[in-house]
């Protein structure tokens, strides 16, 4: 990634950073904000590149429960991140003109909310599960026409 990217934004980068020797100013957390107490994670880190702050992005994601309940998400992978988190990424961290990669597409969260921030975007998923999945929730997400330009 980092021969072919400028900037990285990595989930599980409590993990990575510990493996590759790099530690980051600029973290990302994400406050799955838990109804209860649960045997999943309260939160996501993601290290960064960026020479930033550290951030907290706040967003229910707690089993049948999600931050916008008439947008609700259809689960379609164990580690699959909204679409909103990945649309606060792109508004506070992406610049006019970048091409997104995204390594491990798993849902295709990311790669949704390029496509409707008008990014360009590469995505790559191993499992042929998870990426027919992914490509069938990218393709109905880009089939959309919206009356309004919005």
């Amino acid at each position: 990634m980092f021969r072919v990217s400028k900037n990285q934004i990595i989930w599980g980068g409590n993990y990575f950073a510990v493996e590759i020797g790099k530690d980051s100013q600029g973290w990302i957390v994400w406050d799955k904000q838990h109804a209860a107490q649960r045997t999943f994670a309260d939160c996501e880190l993601a290290w960064t590149s960026f020479d930033r702050a550290t951030r907290i992005f706040r967003f229910m994601w707690d089993g049948m429960l999600q931050g916008n309940m008439k947008s609700k998400e259809k689960k379609i992978h164990p580690t699959q991140k909204p679409v909103a988190l990945y649309n606060w990424i792109l508004a506070n961290y992406a610049a006019e003109g970048d091409i997104i990669l995204d390594t491990h597409a798993g849902s295709a969260s990311s790669l949704v909310a390029c496509h409707r921030a008008g990014f360009r975007y590469v995505g790559f998923e191993i499992d042929r599960g998870y990426f027919e999945a992914a490509r069938d929730r990218l393709e109905a997400a880009t089939a959309q026409i919206s009356m309004f330009g919005l």
